[in-house]
């Protein structure tokens, strides 16, 4: 199949320059649940260079009703390797790989010196936090979002001109986010939030990120939609002065 082929419904909206510069990126993708799923599946038929799968944790049945690329016969195996098989074959031309490892430091680190843009899909902020430090630490883009019941935000960290997780949230603290793995969610609001976070990866490959430096915090029950603007807090202890992510 012609790259034209694959992307001709996507090249008059970016341009062939723009395919290009997606085509030369490559994207890690931290937690393929309901966030994830639909991100990946978007990065892949895009035509982005690489994509890195990360997840520990295997498929269960209330995973089904909002991570698309699941099915019950996938019940107790490795979402990160039934992930990479099925988004192979939804375009062959991506490199897909799976890493089905907990998230640690060193394995954050590394998959961040191996990519351009990170995503932050996770449903922990212990986990949240480790891949925010890797990403300022590698100087590496972060598309961070989270969604719960109705509701959702997004930001995109850009290390050095944003804040990053630690400067807005801090360490552990609320906003959405899953007790002892149960997340009560509606499986529509993950597929807008999970939206959201993949226009902002296409939009970061492109050069033209929305939501660097804002908040936007979407509320589905009453279909509001709000943008925060967000400063840095030069005291940070993550991405602050003489911060080195840690």
């Amino acid at each position: 199949m012609k790259v034209l082929d694959r992307y001709s419904r996507q090249i008059p909206v970016i341009g062939e320059e723009g395919q290009k510069k997606i085509g030369r990126t490559s994207v890690a993708v931290f937690g393929v649940g309901g966030l994830g799923t639909l991100i990946a599946r978007y990065v892949a038929g895009g035509g982005f260079k690489k994509l890195v799968l990360v997840d520990f944790d295997t498929v269960s049945i209330p995973d089904i009703h909002r991570q698309i690329l699941y099915t019950s016969h996938d019940v107790g195996k490795p979402k990160a390797e039934v992930a990479a098989r099925v988004l192979s074959a939804v375009n062959p031309e991506v490199e897909v790989v799976p890493v089905a490892e907990p998230i640690s430091p060193d394995l954050a680190d590394r998959i961040m010196s191996e990519v351009d843009i990170a995503v932050d899909a996770l449903d922990n902020w212990a986990s949240r936090h480790v891949v925010n430090a890797a990403a300022v630490r590698k100087g590496k883009a972060l598309i961070h979002g989270a969604v719960q019941e109705w509701y959702g935000h997004v930001t995109t960290i850009i290390p050095g001109k944003t804040p990053c997780l630690e400067d807005l949230f801090g360490r552990f603290k609320a906003l959405p986010s899953c007790a002892a793995g149960f997340c009560p969610v509606l499986g529509p609001s993950v597929g807008v939030i999970s939206s959201l976070m993949a226009l902002e990866v296409f939009r970061t490959a492109l050069g033209t990120p929305a939501l660097a430096g804002k908040l936007l915090v979407v509320d589905l029950k009453h279909m509001t939609f709000d943008i925060i603007e967000i400063e840095k807090n030069p005291n940070c202890p993550v991405c602050g002065r003489g911060a080195r992510g840690l």
